[in-house]
């Protein structure tokens, strides 16, 4: 049988419609929804969908071939809320493994059963977005709290995964998306299991959007979405639920123009009416579907709520006339997010890095930190922002800080923070804890400053495949067991090991930032008077023999030996970034103010 991976390539993938839908119109009651496995069960299941995949499976087994005889080249299980946050309602926490491979076997033996050589059926695992977001609090009053924490999301996801893994899913559907650090979790559990099994099984995602301006419920925009999620195993990324077919056009068209990978959507049966009903029907809404295929949108399409197998059937009749758009890569772009978008390519400006929210650059930050401050912080990254910051350094490294404590606590009241949200993080530090801990707290996709070769090839390379799993960009410290590079030749010798390294182990070229260590000039040392020089040429090696890399730096550094003459200071950084730019520098740590 052919793999999903190859299937997509050569025609429109026809996903199945809604589980819920067909469970309701069933009309269950609870003795059904118990079976006679949980007839002493301590609580009520009625509206506990999942367990039917213990309880009535002959029901879920009929829906899912019900799917597959309307023409669905893709099933989901049932087991979208089959997670132990959403399970807890019904006390049924110690079932999840149980109930996903469960669904997972129903899936897959119906599947089997309609597959052949020239259309082979597929089973994804549905994983719902649970109850619970990460990274925003339940309480405006506590912006800092949060309900769930990310390791938490990853133990639950983690089960969960397993238990359809082991099932027998083709595919892992993250879906219903509306908090992208609870999808980035699952993405971290995902990819943890199938890389310890060697099974590396792809994902498809699928966000829901919260309003008409094109963003999810905690706040991104498609765009910055994708940039966060991109360093998945994707399959697909797409849109369901919230919409129909016609209001969600124009967002799967955003996503189209930004994604390297292929496009699904499977939105609701229209707008819901006033009786909570959707008006759309299976006619109306294969025609709307059939204006996304015209305009070369859609690799897989179906349908969320209030879709049953006549939308299906109606969908994959009109879909059978269009062949599927091809993927494109967008290469030379390093992509980052906070709420929004940020895309970096060689040609683009020089992006500012605020160096301010640094509590070793700042002592002014650094006291609004020790003093317990987080108003005032936020004002100082707020004004980085304001004053031209496409990117914001935040650093707590400092004796007298508990920095993980301190970075969790400052990022969490960021993310309430929609004008400085926006923007993306550079998480600055030497403790590799606090490095991990602000991962878990930022949902776009950060830079993480830094990694080296200073204690060898091993934990350089573990660090980098975590950085890989959690979704961030990383700073390349051109340093290694021997020190730190000060001259060209360390520096291109170390550049040239590092990326070797990183790509032959499947790290993104373009997600690698080269940091060719700007020193101090002018100290009265003879051989230190020529650093500006060399990291001047070592840039221009580094762009043309490490394609797609990045190049940073910390400006400051350079004239500290005038510090306290900041119009020498001020003249000392135009000429160094006058030609550093032109050698390919394109970001920096600065005071995007001065």
């Amino acid at each position: 049988m052919k793999d999903i991976r190859e299937c997509i390539k050569s025609r429109i993938l026809i996903l199945d419609g809604a589980m819920g839908t067909m469970i309701q119109s069933a009309a269950l009651d609870e003795n059904k929804f118990r079976g006679e496995l949980f007839s002493n069960h301590n609580c009520q299941l009625t509206g506990c969908n999942d367990v039917l995949n213990l309880t009535q499976p002959e029901l879920i087994g009929s829906i899912h071939r019900q799917y597959l005889e309307a023409g669905a080249d893709i099933i989901e299980t049932n087991t979208f809320n089959s997670n132990s946050i959403s399970l807890e309602e019904y006390d049924l926490r110690d079932k999840v493994y149980e109930l996903n491979f469960a669904g997972a076997r129903l899936a897959r033996q119906q599947a089997d059963l309609f597959s052949n050589n020239e259309k082979p059926r597929f089973v994804a695992g549905s994983i719902g977005p649970t109850s619970k977001m990460c990274s925003m609090s339940p309480d405006v009053n506590a912006p800092e709290f949060r309900s769930i924490t990310f390791d938490q999301l990853v133990d639950t996801y983690s089960e969960q995964i397993r238990g359809l893994i082991d099932g027998g899913v083709d595919v892992l559907l993250i879906e219903t998306v509306f908090d992208t650090l609870n999808c980035k979790a699952a993405i971290f559990a995902a990819m943890q299991l199938t890389e310890k099994n060697n099974n590396h099984i792809p994902i498809m995602i699928s966000a829901t959007i919260a309003d008409s301006s094109g963003r999810i419920l905690s706040g991104q925009t498609v765009e910055a979405f994708y940039n966060s999620v991109s360093h998945a195993p994707l399959l697909s990324i797409g849109l369901n639920c919230s919409f129909g077919a016609a209001q969600m056009k124009p967002f799967i068209s955003r996503l189209k123009s930004v994604a390297s990978c292929a496009i699904s959507a499977h939105p609701n049966a229209g707008l819901p009416n006033g009786m909570g009903g959707y008006d759309a029907t299976p006619s109306s809404m294969a025609t709307q579907i059939e204006e996304y295929l015209k305009d070369g949108l859609l690799n897989i399409v179906g349908g969320c709520c209030g879709t049953t197998p006549e939308y299906i059937s109606a969908i994959a009749h009109v879909a059978r006339n269009y062949t599927p758009p091809k993927t494109e890569k967008h290469t030379a772009q390093t992509t980052l997010s906070g709420l929004e978008p940020l895309t970096i390519q060689s040609e683009a400006n020089f992006i500012n890095v605020g160096e301010r929210t640094n509590v070793a650059g700042s002592a002014r930050f650094a006291k609004m930190i020790r003093e317990g401050r987080y108003a005032d912080a936020l004002a100082v990254a707020r004004n980085q922002v304001e004053d031209g910051a496409q990117i914001i350094d935040i650093c707590m490294d400092d004796g007298m800080i508990d920095g993980q404590t301190a970075i969790k606590e400052f990022l969490n009241r960021i993310a309430a923070e929609p004008d400085i949200a926006r923007v993306p993080i550079m998480i600055d530090s030497s403790s590799w804890d606090v490095i991990e801990t602000a991962l878990k707290c930022t949902q776009g996709k950060s830079i993480v400053n830094s990694i080296s070769l200073k204690e060898g090839e091993e934990e350089f390379l573990h660090r980098a495949n975590l950085l890989k799993k959690y979704g961030a960009a990383a700073v390349v410290m051109l340093f290694d067991e021997k020190g730190q590079a000060t001259n060209y030749e360390r520096k291109i010798e170390i550049a040239e090991r590092a990326y070797r390294l990183l790509t032959e182990n499947g790290f993104n070229p373009e997600d690698i930032i080269f940091d060719p260590n700007i020193l101090a000039v002018a100290t009265g040392i003879p051989e230190h008077d020529s650093y500006a020089s060399d990291y001047i040429q070592a840039c221009k090696w580094i762009k043309e023999n490490c394609p797609f890399v990045k190049i940073s730096g910390g400006v400051s550094n350079l004239s500290f030996s005038f510090r306290g003459n900041n119009a020498i200071r001020e003249a000392m950084h135009s000429v160094f970034l006058y030609h550093a730019i032109n050698a390919g520098m394109d970001m920096g740590i600065v005071n995007p103010s001065m």
